[in-house]
């Protein structure tokens, strides 16, 4: 997921999560034709979009050195607006981002929700991306205090899907679903 902000009326910042796909040197988002967020980066708004992996929490025997393993990325600028074949094809790009696969399923948007649907591209020009990993860093006063250190690895995984209410039970779960993984 990613994470999409900028600077609102009246100077209040505003973030939104959004889903994303990098497509080349640019990242793909969509969201409402009736989000004044979404209009407002269609408009060429200044942005920033972050994107956070949490891999780890980093146990100090401080709390001051307690820290966490993370993988992220900002990229700062302004969207333009995709229109026609490049839109659908960015809408096609976050899907198959999402869930690969997915779209030999799925029927195509219709004209009114291409309507509704806004598509933005965000240049990679100005980025910065930032990993932390290791071990705490305790300083050599705290090595033997007796308290618990170390890392606690965090894992995302997909559950057990669950179908939609109504749904034919003689309908299988796609290969693409079962298959999922981050």
């Amino acid at each position: 997921m990613a994470h999409v902000g900028l600077t609102g009326p009246g100077g209040q910042p505003l973030v939104l999560p959004v889903a994303f796909a990098r497509d080349g040197e640019r990242v793909l988002i969509h969201g409402s034709t009736g989000s004044r967020l979404f209009r407002r980066l269609a408009a060429g708004e200044p942005t920033c979009l972050t994107v956070t992996v949490l891999d780890g929490l980093v146990v100090a025997r401080s709390a001051f050195e307690s820290s966490m393993q993370y993988r992220s990325a900002m990229v700062l600028g302004r969207c333009t607006a995709l229109r026609g074949p490049a839109k659908r094809a960015a809408l096609d790009a976050i899907t198959d981002r999402l869930l690969p696969g997915r779209l030999v399923d799925v029927r195509p948007p219709t004209r009114r929700e291409l309507a509704a649907t806004l598509v933005l591209a965000l240049p990679l020009d100005e980025t910065s991306v930032k990993v932390s990993t290791g071990p705490p860093a305790d300083p050599p006063a705290d090595a033997a205090l007796p308290v618990w250190a170390g890392v606690v690895p965090l894992r995302e995984r997909a559950g057990a899907p669950v179908p939609a209410p109504g749904l034919d039970p003689d309908i299988p779960v796609p290969d693409y679903v079962r298959r999922w993984r981050r």
